[in-house]
C-alpha cells in the first residue's frame, strides 16, 4: 500500500489509532457521531490514496506502453517497406525461376508462394503477440492494496 497520505489526514495503526502518537477521543468517552465522523474520514482517505496509487500505475504503464509502442510502430514502417521490396524481389526470381523454360516468367505462381511465406509468418507473429498480451500485469499493487481495505475497516491489518 502507498505510503503517501493527504495533508491533514491521520493514517490508522494496527489497534484503530491515529499513527504518530496523536491524541483522539478514546472509544468509551467518544459519542457514535464521532466514532462515525472518524470512521468516515479514515475511509475517505484510504480510498483517495488508493485512487492515487492506482492513477499513478496507470500513469506509468501507459507511458512506458506508449514509447514501446511508438518505436515498434517506427520500426514496422520501415521494415514493411524492406519486406516489400525483398518480397518482390522473390516474387520475380522464384516466376524466372520456375518459368526457366518457358518464354515468360511464372510470376503468378510465385506470388502465390512469396503470399503463403507472409501468411505463416503472420500466424506465427499473431500467436506470439496474443501471448505476450495475456501476460500484461494490469494494476498488481493497487489490487494488492484493495484486497486489504475490508481488513483494515475491521481494524485487523495483515503484513
Amino acid at each position: 500500500m502507498s505510503t503517501q497520505f493527504e495533508p491533514g489526514s491521520q493514517p490508522l495503526g494496527g489497534g484503530g489509532a491515529p499513527v504518530g502518537g496523536a491524541s483522539a477521543p478514546r472509544a468509551e468517552s467518544a459519542s457514535v457521531g464521532e466514532l462515525f465522523g472518524e470512521v468516515s474520514r479514515d475511509l475517505s482517505t484510504l480510498i483517495r490514496q488508493e485512487i492515487a496509487l492506482a492513477k499513478a500505475e496507470t500513469t506509468e504503464s501507459a507511458r512506458q506502453a506508449g514509447k514501446g509502442a511508438g518505436m515498434l510502430g517506427g520500426a514496422a514502417w520501415a521494415t514493411h517497406f524492406v519486406l516489400l521490396f525483398a518480397s518482390l524481389a522473390l516474387w520475380w526470381a522464384l516466376g524466372a525461376w520456375i518459368g526457366a523454360g518457358d518464354d515468360r516468367p511464372a510470376l503468378g505462381w510465385a506470388a502465390l508462394i512469396v503470399a503463403a511465406l507472409w501468411a505463416v509468418v503472420a500466424a506465427v507473429l499473431a500467436a506470439r503477440g496474443r501471448k505476450q498480451l495475456r501476460q500484461t500485469r494490469g494494476l498488481p499493487d493497487t489490487a494488492e492494496s484493495v484486497k486489504k481495505i475490508p481488513d483494515a475497516l475491521k481494524g485487523q491489518e495483515t503484513p
